[in-house]
């Protein structure tokens, strides 16, 4: 157990348990991070909201420090090896997930647009055609 109150992001048991996990497979820096748990928590926030990095909360750390070492340990395996020892050692709970960092974009006509050759027309034209049909006489059909 910490001393110190966590960020809110991982409990105690959470952290207990992986912190041992991210010592094993973690690459060897020059220097240690300051606080590893804020980082991790930061990088945690980050992929479950979805966010950007800058917008993860002040509580949590510097902004680019999260980026710099969630993208480090992404070209080193680190996340890798960290799933597979989480694999190794307990094996997947439900309610577990681990992400990357892809995003996969649609093309804009995937969300429904108009597809070529469809006539369609606006609400604003149409609004015009019935008032033009209003003030219009009626046709004489023979």
């Amino acid at each position: 157990m910490r001393d110190d109150p966590g960020y809110g992001v991982l409990t105690d048991a959470q952290w207990d348990a992986l912190a041992p996990l991210i010592e094993q497979c973690r690459p060897p820096h020059k220097t240690e991070h300051k606080d590893l748990r804020r980082t991790i928590e930061a990088i945690v926030w980050r992929h479950t909201n979805g966010a950007k990095w800058r917008s993860i909360p002040p509580h949590l750390g510097p902004w680019w420090m999260a980026a710099q070492t969630f993208i480090r340990w992404s070209r080193h395996g680190v996340w890798d090896r960290l799933l597979e020892l989480a694999q190794h050692r307990d094996g997947i709970k439900l309610g577990m997930a681990f992400l990357d960092g892809t995003t996969i974009r649609a093309h804009q006509k995937a969300a429904g647009a108009a597809k070529k050759g469809d006539l369609q027309r606006s609400a604003t034209s149409v609004k015009r055609l019935a008032a033009h049909a209003a003030v219009s006489p009626p046709r004489l059909v023979s």
